[in-house]
């Protein structure tokens, strides 16, 4: 076993355990402010999601990759494969189409305040939940598809046929209908990657707006238009971190689908840039969000709830 393989094996590992941790214990966070009877944002609702694919993510790939990193192979069966990596396909949408509603739901609730846009705004508040299921039944939809073009190591396909993925291999089948797959599968993050950038750009424009209105106001800024501010940033933030990573790993996605046999190497690396987000974006969210922690632990020694928390 090559030094490189061990080094990416320890990385997969560090990650993946990083990961995990950082995720559970927001998704902790989040739980205890709901048992406690704190009142959440809409937008915690679309996180508690996002953390929960962030997890399925990590779980259904980090581990494979891992222990397929340090040559075992063979540890998967044809069912298992093809159901870790399918978990893996629909973690890793919903991620998408969280992080997609989020940024549209935030440039909906910080757009003006005429009456088309406050109509909308009641609307999206109503059924966010909705749509957040709505984005797991489609991605399920999506991805039923996918167990047919991977296979597990121990299954009696064609070596021929089959290109290796470390723990996996994916089925070869003819151009026409490989290319239409990848469409199918490409088209719905295209769709929420198109939306994230127009929502964070409307976004940047108000907030500049604000800023400059803000510039002829001498600290008269109520706490609930800079609680907008920071939470927008925060989500900006979010969004770009998003898009980054998920360009990069497009870029090793493509670097697997044209070389016809991927080295070990290739695929680890391809697999660390893939949990590059749902790793960040938890301690992300947590630097960003350090007065909601502090409020619900004063809420809970203190036996009742602040004043500032009833009015989130």
């Amino acid at each position: 076993m090559a030094a490189s393989e061990v080094a990416l094996g320890i990385i997969l590992m560090s990650q993946t355990v990083l990961g995990v941790l950082g995720n559970s214990s927001l998704l902790l966070h989040y739980l205890v402010l709901y048992f406690t009877g704190c009142r959440v944002r809409h937008t915690d609702l679309i996180l508690q999601h996002l953390i929960v694919a962030n997890l399925l993510t990590l779980l259904c790939t980090g581990i494979p990759q891992t222990v397929a990193a340090f040559s075992v192979k063979y540890f998967l069966s044809d069912i298992g494969c093809k159901l870790l990596l399918t978990l893996h396909r629909v973690g890793r949408g919903v991620s998408i189409c969280s992080t997609c509603l989020l940024s549209i739901f935030q440039a909906i609730k910080i757009s003006s305040g005429n009456s088309k846009w406050a109509e909308l705004k009641v609307k999206a508040s109503k059924y966010i939940d909705s749509f957040v299921y709505l984005s797991w039944i489609l991605c399920l939809l999506v991805n039923a598809v996918f167990p047919l073009y991977v296979s597990g190591k121990r299954s009696s396909t064609n070596f021929t046929s089959l290109k290796d993925f470390g723990y996996s291999s994916g089925v070869r089948h003819d151009t026409t209908t490989d290319s239409l797959f990848a469409a199918l599968l490409s088209f719905p993050d295209a769709v929420c990657v198109g939306l994230m950038l127009w929502s964070s750009i409307f976004m940047v424009l108000i907030l500049h707006r604000h800023k400059q209105r803000m510039q002829h106001v001498h600290k008269t800024c109520s706490s609930r238009s800079s609680s907008e501010s920071r939470a927008t940033k925060t989500i900006l933030l979010l969004v770009s971190t998003f898009v980054s990573f998920y360009s990069l790993s497009c870029i090793f996605q493509i670097f697997l689908a044209v070389v016809y046999h991927p080295n070990r190497f290739l695929v680890s690396t391809a697999a660390v840039v893939a949990g590059c987000f749902p790793v960040v974006s938890p301690f992300l969210l947590v630097s960003r969000d350090t007065n909601a922690s502090r409020l619900c632990l004063t809420w809970i020694r203190n036996g009742k709830t602040p004043d500032i928390m009833r009015n989130m």
